[in-house]
């Protein structure tokens, strides 16, 4: 593994650097493929992230998404509101509420990952086969990446 800071080659750090401007370009654009345009990304952040998680704390949200407890007692407010989420008791401590994000904010997401993976798609079929073939390679790096600490 290139150690970027001392010693990589200017492969490596070209290599990087075209990874990292490509990945914020191609995120910025899927960005603007969203169902509901009213959720911030925050908001569609969270509501993923109890899709894959599950039910949470505000307090484990804040930690997973890495934002301040009271930022997240404000977006759980908000996405209660829009109906996309419901506050419920904590089975263990009476203190906490527990946030499950309810079946509309299940099919707003399912129509948006919709959206977004037609939108890839068409990108994709300018792709050569040698080009897809080198990108269904890359998936699962570039999945890990995106969950390394």
């Amino acid at each position: 593994m290139p150690d970027l800071s001392h010693g990589a080659t200017d492969a490596d750090v070209a290599a990087v650097n075209s990874l990292r401007s490509a990945v914020m370009r191609l995120g910025r654009r899927l960005k603007h493929q969203r169902v509901d345009e009213t959720l911030s990304p925050t908001e569609m952040s969270v509501l993923g992230t109890l899709a894959t998680c599950g039910s949470a704390t505000p307090g484990e949200l804040a930690r997973k998404e890495h934002v301040q407890p009271p930022s997240m007692t404000r977006i759980v407010a908000l996405l209660e509101a829009k109906g996309l989420v419901r506050l419920e008791p904590h089975p263990d401590d009476r203190r906490q509420k527990v946030v499950t994000q309810t079946e509309q904010a299940e099919t707003m997401l399912e129509e948006s990952r919709r959206k977004r993976n037609a939108w890839l798609a068409t990108l994709a079929e300018g792709l050569d086969d040698e080009e897809w073939a080198k990108l269904r390679a890359a998936a699962p790096v570039l999945e890990k990446l995106a969950h390394l600490q």
